[in-house]
């Protein structure tokens, strides 16, 4: 379990297409070959690090609140993990969403 946030907390993610079919943003690390969401606990933070993160040229994007509890469903259902990081990109905390949800 996170020591960060709660099941029902709301966190702060990045939305692609939020206006048609909305899914989360994700990103992958090459180097250690990890598949993420990257989750924040406030949306400053999250602003701040928006322009640090890769997206598809086309969509639109937009930082809104989710349910935790919701994000780790999503995030089992398509296999990433969660990085809740800082407005800097540090990583803050690594979750596995398979083993929050048990």
């Amino acid at each position: 379990m996170s020591k960060l946030v709660n099941k029902d907390s709301w966190v702060w993610v990045v939305i692609q297409n939020p206006e048609g079919e909305a899914k989360v943003l994700g990103q992958h690390d090459d180097e250690s070959d990890v598949s993420f969401i990257p989750t924040f606990l406030e949306k400053d933070e999250a602003l701040k690090c928006y322009n640090s993160l890769v997206f598809e040229k086309g969509p639109k994007y937009e930082v809104q609140a989710v349910l935790y509890e919701e994000l780790l469903n999503d995030a089992a259902e398509n296999s990433f993990i969660i990085f809740i990081l800082n407005g800097s990109g540090k990583i803050l905390d690594k979750v596995s969403p398979d083993q929050q949800l048990k």
